[in-house]
């Protein structure tokens, strides 16, 4: 039996590149010795057809300052009478190794060493070194990288090993390339959010590191942490976990008291379950507490749930549960559950009590790339009427003055074609917490033919009065429940609800008159099904009128028509002369009067009469009535009415002299969005036959900073002495033409410094998102959440420049938030300001790390403070520390926190609260 050739044999050597660089080649060679994959084995020949075999070639090649070692394959003629019958060992080299150093490399054959010296590094699959100095040892199979002195005295040129996604950057590293351990001695090591100083660290592989006296720091100032938690024993899994014995935190270097036997530190890449750490606290009336403690669950990457709970020593509970789910280019959302049992008082007293609220919230959005001709999108905040104002949450803090709650859930479908059609099926709700009255659509449905031009051109543009004639239909069905919280979802509920469905047909065209007049045309059909009526008689026994619910299919058909006349009339004021231009060039005004005509008949035949019978039995009389008055579309019109509709829309803009003096155009300036008149003209009326002219009008200031709406009601109508409004013009009645009778002001303005622009962008997303999904202000007039331990807020960026920070700011960056409103009244000459009220909120940023903040409200017409919250926050490097204050109200606390900005270290913190307290 033939003996093969040990299969790692080289047949083929470049002997011109032995020749020209044998320290290269020695090398290569030595660090193969390292990697200690080198193998002998045997092969077993059987007499087979001759065949190639394919073997590696070490190929040495060279550039300026770079040296590589390769594998290319080789084809090798062999005996055809043998074969392998063993499968080869790995080769030699499994990557292709790289070295480099700037100045010199040097190998000794003495020491059998090779040195090479300044900006170093060796590559090897996914394992780098970079350093001042790397030395190799082939005989003790070591690496030895280390820093460089410079010219200054400075170490410099640290070593930085680098091993899949594990980055180490110590003083000095010994590495053995047979055993794959290392020493890393004063290494910084970063670990999820933190990092991971140690002066002496043992690699035991690539997935195991053991530590002594090591800290553990979020902090971004790593030579002198202003924190850190010491490991006085230590076991690093990177990208897993860390494993402590006796760790303590140390604040500048002085240790504290806050210690534990063991620590496990989570280090996954991914997110990972695990528990959420309660707040604790004491409330006036409750007792002590744990609130949002809870636990954290990871289903999957495109879904998570979080399980949190309160508790009180009194009895009271409360649950929470949030979800979160997104897959990308499909939808994404998120769902709360919020329930509270609220105990007061204690058993057996006459005050004791127990209050059970609820909130219900989902949020879904679909992506537009998902489904282009369906969409589905829910928006829900439903539950107690009183949920945040009798919540003791802090999470809801800032939600306390919400008095509305709402919701909407629709799904829509477009079928394209000629004409297209379309459809969607909707649920809303709407919930008032004062009246705690709730009305909902369970369902909607709506769908629609596209509009029809039945007389339209085949191909070309359509034109005039006979082209441009279009029909539709629509059809709308709603299922309407009135209700209240006592009885939400209860079988009285249902059995209230009213069903109706309505369709409607318009018929329209538009063209153009004497070239600068639009008209438009239509006459609408429109038919409602109803499944109640009702039928009304008079008792003459009880003297009333009963009224009974008739169960069954019925309708009515109506019909109308309308037709509108309107253009656009441009007017110019120029200002500009030949000798100057002055700063104000010109005024543009902009004019859009309509009138329009609208004539509704009378459909006396769905209107009966019953007869009503006087106390003596001498007189009667007929009442007229609609067998459809609880109909959720309307009445037939019971009287003919001919009307005419008059309305002016304004919009006045001016051209001023632009301050950059390189412009070359002026600056257009809006001086009015909008001025707006609106009246109406009754022809079948027998009185009062105008209607009160409404004049509605808003514009902008200081760059768009500002935004003011107004609005009058004037009545050209007179009163009597009862204050009733009469058949005669104000003006023939000794009064002006005019009477006003009621007028609204809103206004908003936000500014801020140049500095603070930022800041404020940060404060909105802090609190404010929790507002805007409890259904509040998409601002903080109204306060932000005072749960700052699960407050996600942005760490500061560390600035470009390490500037020294100041004492104080020479310029001080603030921000500030006003709204105002005023409504007027003078119906019935009560001459009075209905609301009067001012709302602000602001924030300054006394230094660089401390700012303040306020929200409140003044009312005007009542003397005296709205909701009022005061926030004061400090920046304390890796620490953050607030302050809310609620001074005043039913729901009057303060909070103070303190903590860890980490998310990961988040449960280091402390918290003191006061709970509002007891109303008598």
């Amino acid at each position: 039996m033939a003996i093969q050739k040990p299969s790692h044999t080289f047949t083929k050597i470049h002997l011109k590149a032995l020749r020209t660089n044998n320290i290269k080649i020695l090398f290569a060679l030595s660090f193969t010795m390292f990697i200690n994959m080198l193998s002998y084995a045997q092969d077993i020949p059987k007499k087979n057809p001759s065949i190639k075999r394919t073997e590696k070639e070490v190929v040495l090649k060279e550039t300026d300052s770079l040296t590589t070692l390769e594998l290319t394959d080789i084809e090798i003629e062999q005996d055809s009478t043998i074969i392998d019958s063993v499968k080869p060992k790995k080769e030699l080299l499994e990557h292709k190794v790289v070295y480099h150093a700037d100045d010199y490399t040097r190998f000794s054959q003495k020491d059998h060493k090779l040195y090479l010296y300044n900006n170093a590094s060796i590559d090897y699959g996914d394992m780098n070194i970079k350093a001042g100095m790397i030395i190799i040892d082939h005989v003790n199979n070591t690496v030895y990288a280390k820093g460089i002195v410079d010219s200054t005295g400075n170490y410099t040129q640290k070593p930085v090993f680098k091993q899949s996604n594990n980055e180490v950057e110590p003083d000095s590293i010994l590495f053995n390339t047979k055993s794959k351990k290392a020493l890393i001695y004063n290494s910084k090591t970063a670990q999820g959010e933190g990092t991971v100083i140690a002066n002496i660290t043992k690699k035991e592989n690539d997935s195991v590191y053991f530590l002594k006296n090591a800290k553990y720091t979020t902090s971004d100032n790593l030579e002198d942490p202003e924190y850190y938690i010491k490991l006085r024993k230590a076991k690093i899994v990177p990208g897993k976990k860390i494993v402590t014995g006796f760790a303590n935190l140390f604040i500048y270097d002085v240790p504290t008291p806050l210690g534990l036997p063991f620590g496990f530190f989570p280090q996954s890449e991914t997110h990972t379950s695990g528990v959420i750490f309660p707040t604790f606290g004491e409330n006036n009336t409750r007792g002590f507490f744990l609130q949002n403690g809870g636990y954290y669950f990871a289903i999957n990457d495109y879904v998570d749930l979080a399980v949190m709970g309160d508790y009180y020593t009194n009895g009271s509970y409360g649950l929470r549960i949030e979800n979160a789910y997104n897959k990308r280019y499909k939808y994404r959302g998120n769902f709360a559950l919020r329930y509270e049992n609220l105990i007061n008082s204690e058993r057996g007293f006459s005050d004791y009590s127990r209050n059970i609220i609820y909130n219900i919230r989902w949020s879904h959005s679909q992506d537009s790339k998902a489904s282009p001709s369906s969409r589905f999108s829910a928006s829900v905040n439903l539950g107690s009427s009183r949920y945040y104002q009798n919540s003791i949450n802090q999470v809801n803090a800032g939600s306390y003055l919400n008095n509305t709650l709402s919701s909407s859930i629709s799904y829509s479908k477009t079928f394209s074609g000629e004409p297209e059609v379309s459809y969607s099926l909707a649920a809303t709700h709407s919930q008032n917490s004062n009246t705690q009255v709730i009305n909902m659509t369970l369902p909607t449905l709506q769908a629609s033919v596209g509009r029809i031009y039945p007389l339209a051109p085949k191909e070309g543009t359509k034109k005039g009065l006979i082209q441009n004639i279009n029909l539709q239909y629509n059809v709308r069905g709603e299922n309407q429940i009135t209700t209240t919280d006592s009885l939400f979802f209860k079988k009285e509920m249902f059995e209230e609800a009213e069903l109706g469905v309505q369709h409607t047909i318009p018929l329209s065209t538009n063209f153009k008159l004497f070239k600068y007049f639009s008209v438009s045309t239509s006459a609408n059909y429109n038919e409602v099904w109803n499944f109640k009526t009702i039928e009304k008689q008079f008792d003459e026994v009880n003297r009333e009128v009963i009224t009974d619910t008739i169960n069954g299919f019925d309708a009515f058909r109506t019909y109308n028509f309308s037709a509108s006349l309107g253009t656009t009339i441009y007017g110019m004021f120029n200002f500009e002369k030949k000798d100057k231009t002055p700063k104000l060039q010109k005024i543009r005004h902009v004019m859009r009067p309509s009138i329009s005509y609208s004539i509704n008949p009378a459909f006396d035949q769905y209107y009966d009469t019953y007869e009503v019978v006087s106390a003596d039995g001498l007189t009667t009389s007929d009442v007229e009535y609609t067998r459809f008055e609880q109909s959720i579309f309307g009445t037939p019109n019971q009287t003919f009415s001919s009307s005419m509709g008059i309305s002016l829309a304004n919009n006045f803009e001016a051209k001023v002299r632009d301050k950059d003096s390189t412009a070359t155009e002026p600056k257009t300036v809006k001086l009015l969005n909008n001025l707006n008149f609106s009246t109406a003209y009754n022809f079948a009326g027998d009185s009062l036959q105008w209607s009160a002219l409404r004049m509605t009008g808003g514009t902008q200031f200081f760059n768009n900073k500002m935004s003011v709406n107004f609005g009058a009601t004037l009545d050209p109508y007179a009163l009597d002495n009862n204050n009733t409004k009469i058949d005669k013009f104000n003006i023939d009645n000794g009064g002006s033409l005019f009477r006003l009778t009621s007028a609204n002001l809103t206004a908003s303005w936000s500014i801020s410094s140049k500095s603070g622009d930022k800041k404020n962008d940060e404060d909105k997303q802090r609190g404010i998102n929790e507002n805007i999904q409890s259904g509040g202000r998409d601002d903080d007039l109204f306060g932000v959440p005072q749960d700052f331990a699960n407050d996600q807020i942005q760490e500061k960026k560390q600035k470009e420049d390490d500037v020294p920070k100041a004492f104080y700011n020479f310029k001080i960056p603030w921000n500030l938030r006003l709204a105002y409103a005023v409504n007027y009244s003078n119906s019935a000459r009560q001459n009075e300001i209905s609301s009067h009220s001012l709302m602000f909120s602001g924030d300054v940023e006394l230094t660089e790390n401390w700012s303040i903040g306020a929200s409140s409200g003044y009312d005007l017409k009542n003397a005296g403070f709205t909701y009022t919250q005061l926030r004061f926050e400090r920046e304390l490097m890796s620490w953050r520390m607030n302050f809310s204050w609620i001074p005043f109200s039913a729901n009057a606390s303060w909070n103070f926190f303190i903590g860890i900005k980490s998310s990961l270290l988040s449960d280091l913190k402390y918290e003191k609260r006061r709970q509002p307290d007891r109303s008598l």
